[in-house]
């Protein structure tokens, strides 16, 4: 397995996340989700979650997020361990974006923004003044959006609705931003627009740590500097993604041959057609 071998050596609420021997069973049939996770995610680092469908994703995800405890082990979030620290408090310290997320669409784009101030679904809108206003048109700018100010939310496209999103989870200006899979269902285009901003906003705030999950290599963005890859629930890989994102590594977390290619810092991977068998 890769590793960081600093990890066991530093205390882990110095670091924006600290997983130490992670196990989760689900409380009905103790069937286990997650199994002896230890991870590590320090300020300004950029993180891809890799996995088959059922590996643990969005539990580990959920964990990072203050949604839950885990059945034994410590997680620490920005400083706090969970089960010690008052949890309403810590989400709102954390940006979450996923596919999920409930907005009213006839809400503007400017409006969906300003309710990351609040954490509501529909706008507080006492609660915003000049300068929180200003922050939302700025946050727009800043993602690309700028020109989708007044339009309503529910006419935005995939791609602009994901930017929205994300601006709207920065207005909390949080020190870990979480992103449940940003580019579903997303045109070519549009994941290529999303990519861009997303390297421009790693670019653009160095101390913000981020933690994308995604089903496709081609979806990083060359400021994702590394990578934990999980199979059933156990880790199969973690650390920088030149040591990770390897065809030895892809296989054995997918189960079948991978090969991976990286260019321009962007990466790609592909499975090698299975032949026939002949017939009889």
């Amino acid at each position: 397995m890769t590793s960081q071998a600093a990890e066991h050596e530093e205390d882990p609420r110095a670091a924006v996340v600290g997983l130490r021997d992670v196990v989760v069973r689900r409380q009905t049939s103790d069937h286990l989700i997650l199994g002896g996770v230890d991870w590590t995610v320090r300020p300004g680092e950029h993180w891809a979650l890799l996995g088959a469908n059922g590996a643990g994703k969005t539990t580990l995800l959920r964990l990072l997020g203050a949604l839950m405890h885990p059945t034994t082990g410590s997680v620490d979030v920005l400083g706090s361990r969970l089960g010690r620290v008052d949890v309403r408090d810590l989400r709102a310290r954390i940006g979450h974006v996923g596919t999920a997320q409930r907005v009213p669409e006839d809400l503007t784009a400017h409006a969906v923004v300003l309710t990351g101030h609040t954490g509501t679904v529909q706008p507080l809108w006492r609660m915003y003044g000049d300068e929180v206003r200003e922050r939302a048109h700025t946050l727009l700018l800043e993602l690309g959006v700028k020109e989708l100010t007044d339009r309503p939310y529910g006419v935005c496209s995939g791609g602009q609705r994901a930017r929205v999103l994300i601006a709207r989870a920065l207005m909390a200006d949080p020190a870990l931003l979480l992103l449940d899979e940003p580019f579903n269902a997303l045109d070519l285009p549009s994941r290529e627009d999303l990519v861009e901003a997303l390297f421009q906003l790693a670019e653009g705030r160095p101390r913000l740590a981020t933690v994308t999950v995604t089903h496709h290599l081609e979806e990083l963005s060359p400021a994702i500097g590394h990578a934990l890859l999980l199979q059933e629930g156990r880790v199969v890989a973690r650390g920088p993604v030149a040591e990770v994102l390897t065809d030895a590594h892809l296989t054995a977390c997918f189960g079948r041959d991978i090969t991976v290619t990286r260019r321009d810092g962007r990466w790609s991977a592909h499975s090698a057609r299975r032949t026939r068998r002949p017939t009889a």
